[in-house]
């Protein structure tokens, strides 16, 4: 069992697939939902305290890499490029931005954004774990099912 716990858990921290990735690993692992829930907001949310204050020190850095820059160049651009449709409404839009459950959108991404726009690292974290809480339980429906969910929170 803890190996599975330890999958989703590492999972759930990986750039690009975390908690998204996590919750249906959780699923086709026979874990519950509670459990892969607050393993998989647990994992995803670690990296979150780190990433902010220096993402986007770190991006630029990777992204002059000769493998690995291109990557990273992309990942740092679409992150200024996601930045500049929230600006006006900062928590309210990070919150959005992570919240929904797409690829390039998460806690990674918020955070290089939160760095970006030079939100307040507090105000930041807030606004990413909230739409983390709400993608996992989006992701918790579409894994587990509407009934499946419905069951284990009531």
């Amino acid at each position: 069992m803890l190996k599975k716990y330890l999958t989703v858990f590492l999972v759930s921290m990986l750039p690009i697939v975390e908690l998204r990735g996590g919750i249906p690993i959780g699923a086709g692992l026979g874990l519950g939902f509670r459990e892969s829930y607050l393993i998989c907001v647990l994992g995803n949310l670690l990296p979150v305290p780190f990433l902010i204050p220096f993402s986007e020190m770190l991006l630029e850095w990777l992204s002059t890499w000769p493998v690995v820059g291109p990557f990273f160049g992309r990942f740092l651009q679409k992150a200024k490029t996601k930045a500049a449709t929230i600006t006006n409404a900062l928590f309210w839009g990070l919150f959005a931005f992570v919240a929904v459950p797409l690829h390039g959108t998460g806690a990674w991404t918020g955070s290089a954004i939160a760095a970006v726009l030079k939100i307040p690292p507090k105000k930041a974290f807030g606004a990413i774990a909230l739409g983390v809480l709400t993608s996992g339980i989006v992701m918790g429906i579409l894994s587990y099912g509407f009934l499946g969910f419905l069951q284990v929170m009531f």
